[in-house]
């Protein structure tokens, strides 16, 4: 086993696919001349059974599928009610399966799906898991994990009939139904995982990661000690971003037996809110860096996109922004343009270093659990504001029913805090599923949160992988803020943003830490 380690990214729990296909390769050009062929023959066995037998092997498929709503209907993610008579892109739902085997017997499985949504809510990933059980006997709904790319061009994916805090008056004839748009995802979701679960076969995989600019903090804080996220910059009483940005893109490469590309995971701290005000379905930057991907690597490559910590972040500039325009203008680009650009410059960048360093011999480890943290108090005063708010929306409402397009989701968000502070006592605890894979020395924790920043720094900082990946919005959503963030203020930092304050958010932390930590501590 000291001789297998003595090789750069060669041990007994993951092999590297050896590169030995040429001609100039030879057992003497890896050991010293005066070696017996006796001594050799023995080496190179040896060489052979480690290489066979220290670890699992992969199997990988994965598949895409088309979520693009009927039009016209209703989108998510503002405050108002838009509703879109025009794609602008597709929406895809892009899935990889993971299998790890040692000969015919399965160890540990995973399914990963990746959807241009805002958000995941509970009652559709019950349902996708229900769906994929029909038609795949026996296997463990838990180990799909869905996430959203957060577009805020997708659609509404709840109702009146949902326990949802965010909800639209969404008129009932002309519009495609929530429920109609419902029973399409789940159609065609489901049908894409039991796909790509079928279509595994032995591969390999590859991590790095590439440092580009893409996200930036979206929280202005001012001299006043108060924060407000897409604040002026341009006024005397700013002091500056409140936190950290991540510029890190993190990704994954997916190989077949032949070793050829056929799918990648990219994981960028920034949610898909480049166009997030239009009234159009638009997958966002998520489109372009698809194609461009495609593009480069062939039609038939599968992309998930992932957003790390980015509770706090963006892509909308805080500063600057004449002097942005003017180099978009001049290089003929638009933001979005420059986006992909970039994301798409460092996921290149980072295969080109990594593609001869492909592993199939590999730990793969899923975790999953659920989690109880404690929810936000919520005030006296907090509740008094929030009930004025409430029943100024209903009142104008009330007074014109046309005023539901830009009141009623005010009114609901306001309104699901005075339900909070009524349950708070009886319902102190907060509960939500997190999962943490190993896959080799990478290891992927994902949260169902908006995660400001700063916490998945902790995570990454802390963790014992080579390289972490922390995907959010895994599940239904509300922004995780900071303590700091939470002295600030503003939206996003509110009570009404906040189910879990940050003393759930450390909780957190140090539970998906704890889970890394024990996968890292097989015997030597």
């Amino acid at each position: 086993m000291k001789r297998l380690r003595s090789y750069p990214n060669l041990n007994p729990e993951q092999t590297r696919v050896p590169k030995f296909y040429n001609s100039e390769f030879t057992l003497q050009s890896l050991f010293k001349p005066n070696i017996t062929p006796f001594s050799m023959l023995l080496i190179a066995l040896t060489l052979c059974c480690s290489l066979n037998s220290s670890a699992s092997e992969i199997y990988i498929g994965k598949s895409e599928a088309n979520i693009s709503p009927t039009l016209p209907v209703a989108l998510m993610g503002q405050f108002n009610l838009r509703i879109a008579h025009t794609a602008a892109t597709p929406l895809t739902a892009n899935v990889v399966a993971l299998e790890s085997r040692e000969g015919t017997k399965s160890l540990d499985a995973v399914i990963f799906v990746s959807c241009d949504l805002v958000y995941i809510p509970t009652p559709l990933l019950s349902m996708i898991r229900i769906e994929v059980a029909k038609q795949i006997p026996g296997f463990d709904g838990n180990k799909i994990i869905l996430n959203a790319t957060h577009t805020h061009t997708a659609p509404v994916l709840e109702d009146n009939l949902d326990e949802s805090s965010f909800l639209y008056q969404i008129p009932r004839t002309g519009v495609t139904p929530v429920s109609a748009y419902r029973v399409l995802f789940v159609k065609n979701v489901a049908d894409a995982i039991v796909k790509a679960w079928n279509s595994r076969s032995p591969g390999s995989v590859s991590w790095g990661l590439n440092r580009v600019a893409v996200p930036y903090n979206r929280r202005a804080s001012y001299a006043n000690n108060t924060t407000t996220m897409y604040g002026k910059t341009n006024v005397p009483e700013f002091h500056n971003l409140e936190g950290y940005e991540d510029h890190d893109i993190n990704s994954l490469f997916f190989w077949n037996k032949e070793g050829n590309l056929i799918a990648m995971s990219i994981d960028v701290a920034c949610p898909a809110q480049e166009v997030e005000g239009r009234s159009e379905v638009n997958a966002d930057y998520w489109h372009p860096v698809r194609m461009a991907l495609k593009e480069k690597f062939g039609d038939d490559l599968t992309v998930l996109g992932w957003i790390g910590a980015a509770g706090d972040q963006s892509p909308h500039i805080m500063y600057r922004k004449a002097a942005d325009e003017r180099m978009l203008k001049l290089s003929n680009k638009t933001r979005m343009d420059d986006i992909a650009e970039r994301v798409v410059s460092a996921v290149a960048e980072t295969y080109k270093t990594v593609k001869n360093d492909q592993y199939r011999n590999l730990q793969l480890i899923h975790k999953a659990e659920k989690i109880k943290l404690p929810v936000r108090i919520i005030t006296k005063k907090e509740y008094e504001e929030s009930k004025i708010v409430r029943d100024e929306a209903a009142a104008l409402i009330a007074k014109d029913p046309k005023a539901a397009d830009q009141q009623y989701a005010k009114m609901t968000w306001f309104g699901d805090v005075l339900k909070r502070y009524e349950q708070q006592n009886t319902n102190p605890d907060y509960e939500t599923e997190i999962h943490v894979l190993r896959i080799g020395d990478a290891v992927i924790c994902t949260n169902q949160f908006e995660l400001f920043t700063d916490y998945g720094i902790r995570i990454q900082a802390r963790s014992k992988a080579l390289q972490t990946f922390v995907v959010q919005l895994a599940g239904p959503g509300t922004y995780l803020a900071t303590e700091k963030a939470i002295r600030g203020g503003g939206y996003s930092a509110v009570c009404q943003s906040n189910i879990v304050g940050s003393e759930g958010g450390q909780i957190l932390v140090d539970r998906t830490v704890k889970l890394i930590d024990e996968m890292w501590t097989e015997k030597k």
